[in-house]
This record gives structure tokens, sequence and C-alpha cells, in this order.
């Protein structure tokens, strides 16, 4: 009897189960959430920003794994330098040495943003934003950071702490005593300022919630009056990062912003092998990292591990060498331009907004007697279903994937992997002209599905 780990075999025996196991082991609200909306699919192969199921039916990807698939699935060249270093057999991680992969990739990081100084590796998003919010606190000496409503910036403690969702804090009281204000808002940021007790502000340049833009000249307003009260800027770059939005950072889009901390992670990792980074400038390190004693103050257990390093130096090389950035403005503006031309055509669509490839598609109320009373019936029961009517017959019957862009939001946002193509915009573009089409006619099986999600709706409250 062979004693071998064979992880094809386990997954020809046991792979069909895999529903099964997740409602058993793991979060069973999941798999029923999956069952509901008819999402409860089976992939079996993925490449580029395309996945196909067992009958060999091709997805298109517009969610990208929350953004982690920058470069799509499985990209050769992020393949291959993960192969080398396992082949390459390091000395990773032995905690007394300086390994060259770790330096190497924030040269290259560092590179995009030659105003900044230093980085620190970590494993995730949130704790990208963790590390921020600790070296802005010791750097100033004050305790407090503003935030924004309606941010994401994680769901650990601390990050939960300057999250402005209520439906992700409730329930985790006590948390850290941060302050909301909103986007764009100067004179409530200034009034926060003056109590003298800020370390930071972190914003996400384009807000992952309802896809919302911070306004014209408002980071480097921003920016300047953090500095003159003795607190810094965090960009949350996380999702935003490594040309999501048509620049490789999305603070580059307004001229003279220069965040004194950035977090990056996601699309870093090539989707392989969690990454999160932190990038700062030299003052704010050297005084969290002010002596030998204070060498491990803030650490990560597999921080800078060759294979996230490794990751990470492919998918930058790949940005450089197949002009991502680039790509990523051209279609985004592409596929931004076809959807806004639809507004006038469909009364249910309202707006169409983002940068690059992070757009939102926002739905609205009606003009038309027929169809205003099923959005209000749908309005009654719970906001956001309408979004939802439209995102389940995407998949469904076009086979693409896509999802809203939050709780309560009639919006939905597309973050493709950036390799998508005309084609894929085109397929998109036609795709969702068929679905508004159905969604204005006078029935059929989109509102249908409609009454379904209202009775579920009242049946949970």
């Amino acid at each position: 009897m062979s004693t071998e780990f064979d992880l094809s075999a386990l997954l020809a025996e046991r792979g069909a189960e895999r529903y099964e196991l997740h409602s058993r082991y793991l979060n069973h609200q999941l798999p029923r959430m999956l069952r509901t909306i008819g999402f409860d699919k089976v992939y079996v192969r993925a490449e580029g920003a395309h996945f196909w199921d067992a009958e060999g039916g091709d997805y298109l990807d517009m969610l990208a794994g929350f953004g982690v698939m920058g470069l799509g699935r499985h990209h050769p060249v992020v393949r291959k330098a993960l192969y080398d270093v396992l082949d390459a057999q390091l000395a990773d991680l032995t905690r007394f040495d300086c390994q060259p992969l770790p330096g190497l990739l924030a040269e290259k990081l560092l590179a995009h943003s030659p105003h900044l100084d230093r980085v620190f590796f970590g494993n995730s998003g949130t704790e990208a934003v963790e590390t921020a919010l600790k070296f802005a606190r010791y750097a100033t000496g004050k305790p407090r950071i503003l935030y924004c409503t309606h941010a994401f910036h994680g769901l650990t403690t601390g990050s939960l702490s300057v999250n402005g969702e209520k439906g992700f804090r409730d329930g985790f009281a006590p948390l850290l005593p941060d302050t909301a204000i909103g986007l764009g808002d100067l004179d409530a940021l200034e009034r926060e300022l003056r109590t003298g007790d800020v370390a930071a502000f972190v914003v996400e340049p384009v807000q992952g919630k309802g896809v919302h833009e911070s306004p014209p000249g408002f980071l480097r307003a921003a920016q300047e009056l953090l500095h003159r009260h003795g607190a810094l800027l965090i960009a949350d770059e996380v999702q935003t990062g490594l040309g999501r939005t048509g620049d490789f950072y999305a603070y580059q889009h307004e001229d003279g912003v220069e965040p004194d901390l950035v977090c990056v992670a996601k699309a870093l990792s090539g989707g392989y092998v969690p990454v999160g980074a932190t990038l700062g400038k030299d003052w704010i390190f050297k005084k969290v990292y002010s002596s030998m004693d204070r060498v491990l103050v803030h650490s990560a257990s597999f921080g800078s591990n060759a294979q996230a390093m490794a990751a990470g130096l492919a998918v930058l090389s790949v940005m450089e060498n197949e002009g991502t950035v680039a790509h990523a403005r051209r279609m985004g503006e592409l596929l931004s331009s076809r959807l806004r031309a639809l507004v006038p055509r469909y009364e249910l669509l309202h707006e169409i907004r983002g940068r690059g490839l992070m757009i939102g598609i926002e739905f609205g109320r009606p003009s038309s007697l027929g169809l205003r009373s099923r959005w209000t019936m749908l309005q009654a029961a719970r906001k956001g279903l309408f979004a939802q009517m439209v995102v389940v017959p995407l998949l469904q019957r076009h086979r693409i994937l896509t999802q809203v862009s939050g709780d309560h939001l009639e919006v939905i946002k597309l973050i493709p992997p950036l390799v998508v193509d005309e084609a894929d915009v085109d397929r998109f573009v036609t795709s969702f002209t068929a679905v508004m089409d159905d969604a204005h006619g006078s029935g059929g099986l989109m509102w249908d599905f409609g009454k379904t999600l209202v009775k579920q709706a009242v049946a949970q409250r």
C-alpha cells in the first residue's frame, strides 16, 4: 500500500462532495446562499479571464476573485516563477538571515512610488492596513484614525475599526475609537484634525463599496490639511492598486498626492500566494524600528516568504513587459463608454461610474408606471434586490460572473482581470443588454425570480 499523498486522486475521489464538505465543516451559510441564487456551479478549469464547468461551458469572469486575479488565472510567467522557487529549495524563513527576494520585490514596488522608501511584507490586505494603522500611531504619537463612511479596509479588529459599513461592525464591539467622515468632506476632516489627537486619515481613492471616486482635488487638499496638523495620509490601494484603475496606483490620478503610507495586496499575489505590503516613508519606519531592541516589534510569521515574493516579482515583471496598466486603461474606457451609451435607452439604468477596470453600474427608480410598481415592490422588501436580479441571469443565462457592490446597494461592480480583451467587453455588453431588455419587458423569468427574492427577504425579517 502506497504511503504517498496523491492530490489528483483525492480530488477525483472526493471533489464531488465540495458543497457537502463546506456545509459540514466551514461556513454553512455560503453553500446555502449559493444554492438560493443558483450560483452553486462546479468549475473544473480556469485560464485568464475565463473558467469552465464540467460540461465545457465557458464563463467570463468579471469579478477576478474580488480583485485578486489581476493577471487572470494561471498566468504562465507566474506559474513558472513558483515552480522555479520551489525547485530552488531555498533556506526560507530562517528568521535570522536576509534573503534576496524580499529586497528585490520591495525595490520593484517602490520604483512605482518614488516618494516612498521602505516596505513591510505581510500576508493580506487587512494585514497591510493593520500595519499602516500601527505605524501611523507610533510615528505620530497620536491615537485616532479617521476613515470614510462606506469604506472597506478589512475585517480584522484594527481594520474593522476603520470599516465604514455598519453590517460588518455589528456584534464585534468594542473596536478602536476611530472616527468616520464623508468621502470628500474637507470641513469634517479639518474639524476632526483640530482636536490634535489624529494620527492619520485612511482612504480608498476609489471606494469598493458602490464604486465612488474621491472628488477631484480632495486627496491633495486632505494631504495638506493632515500634514499641517502633524497627521499622515494612508492610501488603501489593496483593490485599486497595481493597474486596476488605469494607473499603477489610483491616487496617481491626482497630481501632487504623495501618501505617507500605501497598502497593497490582492493582485500582487498573482492569484496564488497570499501577500500584502505596506509601503512608507523612511522616517516612519525608522521611528517604529528605532533600535535593535525593537527589531521584531512588528512582524509576520509568513511575511516575505519566498513563494509570495517570487509571485510578486513575476506579477510586476508581467505588468511591465505586457503593458498591463495601459491595457487596463484602454479596456476600461471601452467598457465604460459602451455601458454609458445604454443609459438613455433603459430607464432602470441610472449611472455608470468608476475608473479603468473598476466600474460601477447603478440602477434607479424608473419613470413608467408598470416598471415603477415592480421597483417599489422590490425596494419595500429589501434594497438591493434588483441588482441581484441582474447578477443572477448574467451567470445563469450568459455565463458571466459579477457581484452586487455591497449590501442594500443597487449597484453592480465590475472588477475583471486586467487581461480582458475587446471580445470579452463585447460579450459582457451584449449579455448585459439582453438582461436589460428582459428587465424592461412586460414579464418573464427575471421578474418571476424577483418575486422569489421578495419572499425570501420578507421571510428573513
